[in-house]
């Protein structure tokens, strides 16, 4: 291992810098810097020599050209075992780098500011940074590139042991990092500037216009799982390393066993639909379907409510809760063997009961998380489908009723909550709600009339009177069968989409039997 002589520092996150400096310095390593960092350094004390010193030439161009010169990149680039760089090295008067510390302009901060100026942004893309960074990843056999605050003190701690040089397995191990950085920032910028020339664009195509035409992706792993869907699978838990986004994978565990890829897939879930609703809401999860939906005055009542529809499916589920858990809602979980539960937060008193099942996951969602605004995606061999998420809400005051019976108020009330609840079951869906509660669902029968008749057995078995309540369809209706079964049933109205060519049969049919119906001309299929 060869010991660091010289070290070129330019940041533009100046957090634990002038400490790496420091501890550097202490090591006899020279320090040479760039403007505000170089003022920085000294204003602590710490002798810098100006990067302008070294290549003879001053910083240029408002900032826009301070290290782009053969004197720093030979320095870096120079192959220190090889007796004709270090011969052209001399001739040229190359003095090695062995250090380079160096992170970028905020360009995704920067971006991402209200009202940011076009201008803003073109100049916080790095230009001289990145081209350092790759520079001395490229040639890690002899150069030390640093990307991260974090990695400051080890690499401090590693020089101090091995007299101021680190090991290969070091420098390689930075190098990854430091591609990683270069690719990811490459990657926000080019994502950034398709989405200000996306907008710019006076009109789009309804199919696909606002995606873009190159898709980045920046995840890094955040956890090894068991394994996947089944246990002959890998699986991981990666994180969007942009920061900008708030979600379930930003969630805080509080106890229990480690995650599953299928208890994670259910939490998501679970949450997205607790998520539709207002008022105290809870929803359990049984492979990625509601067994149990409802709302009520409490969250301890919507609780009891949803596990009153099934409660023999709601055993081994993933419950959701769109409030901080209560002492009494927790005291009502522990009847129940639950795999995980997420919720905004917990109260005091749900954390001391819910301790007693040491295994049951607990997780906390990200205060003010949304993940509206993100893509979906979807893996396909060769490739990825992408769309924007199926984030709009219902809207009542945009559906139109088609039946010569309109729905009384109660109806309406429960037709809203089927609907939100139809958007998060598996196509085809169909809904049975009454008064906030769900009461029976079909789920990804390859009929519609089907799913109607399982949400009918289902119900009937765990003894749900179907008399007054509602359907809703995530799909319109393609025959007259599923409504007929609905109502035969006892259901009083209904909301679907809409849209079918057969509309007219299923809407005399409809009024044949007395039922209200709403068209929303909205579908939410979910595969």
């Amino acid at each position: 291992m060869k010991k660091i002589r010289r070290a070129l520092i330019s940041v533009s996150d100046k957090a634990g810098v002038a400490e790496f400096a420091a501890g550097l310095a202490g090591l006899g390593v020279e320090i040479v810097s760039t403007g505000g960092t170089a003022k920085l350094l000294r204003e602590k004390g710490i002798a810098v020599r100006d990067v302008s010193e070294l290549t003879g030439f001053p910083e240029m161009l408002d900032g826009r050209v301070k290290t782009l010169h053969p004197k720093v990149h030979g320095a870096i680039l120079a192959v220190r075992a090889n007796p004709e760089h270090e011969k052209q090295a001399r001739a040229q008067g190359i003095e090695f780098i062995d250090l380079v510390a160096v992170n970028l302009y905020p360009f995704e901060k920067t971006a991402a500011k209200p009202g940011a100026a076009f201008e803003e942004i073109i100049e916080n893309i790095d230009i001289g940074g990145p081209a350092m960074i790759r520079s001395a990843a490229k040639n890690f056999a002899h150069v030390a590139v640093v990307v991260e605050v974090a990695d400051y003190l080890p690499v401090l701690e590693e020089m101090r042991a091995n007299g101021g040089a680190l090991s290969g397995a070091t420098r390689s191990r930075l190098a990854r990092k430091a591609f990683a950085s270069t690719a990811a920032y490459d990657g926000a910028i080019s994502m950034t500037l398709q989405k200000l020339t996306t907008s710019a664009r006076p009109a789009q195509s309804r199919a696909g216009g606002t995606l873009p035409e190159n898709l980045h992706l920046d995840y890094t792993k955040f956890m090894d799982l068991r394994y996947g869907e089944n246990p002959h699978q890998e699986a991981a838990l990666y994180r969007n390393r942009s920061g900008n986004t708030v979600g379930l994978a930003q969630a805080r565990k509080l106890q229990g066993k480690e995650l599953s890829f299928n208890n994670l897939l259910d939490l998501q879930a679970a949450w997205e639909l607790a998520c539709e609703f207002a008022e105290p809401a809870t929803v359990i999860i049984k492979h990625t379907n509601p067994c149990g939906v409802a709302t009520g005055q409490s969250l301890a009542a919507s609780y009891q409510r949803a596990h009153d529809v099934d409660p023999v499916s709601a055993f081994g589920s993933v419950v959701a809760v769109n409030r901080r858990l209560d002492g009494a809602t927790a005291e009502a979980m522990l009847k129940l063997f639950i795999e995980a539960v997420v919720a905004p937060g917990f109260e005091p008193e749900a954390l001391e009961r819910l301790a007693a099942k040491k295994n049951l996951r607990l997780m906390e969602y990200p205060a003010g998380g949304s993940e509206e605004g993100g893509l979906d995606f979807k893996a396909l061999g060769g490739g990825l489908l992408v769309q924007t998420p199926d984030c709009l809400p219902a809207q009542p005051e945009n559906w139109t009723c088609v039946t010569e019976r309109a729905p009384s108020e109660e109806e309406k009330r429960a037709l809203v909550f089927a609907w939100r609840v139809a958007k998060h079951v598996k196509s085809n869906a169909i809904v049975f709600a009454r008064d906030g509660v769900v009461v029976g669902v079909g789920a990804g029968q390859m009929s519609r009339v089907d799913s109607v008749r399982v949400a009918l057995t289902k119900a009937r078995e765990l003894k749900h009177s179907l008399e007054g309540a509602v359907v809703g369809s995530d799909a319109f209706f393609p025959f007259p069968d599923g409504v007929e079964e609905a109502a035969r049933a006892g259901a009083r109205a209904v909301v679907q989409p809409g849209g079918s060519v057969r509309d007219p049969e299923v809407i005399a049919a409809a009024n044949r039997l007395g039922l209200a119906m709403m068209f929303t001309g909205v579908r939410h299929f979910r595969h």
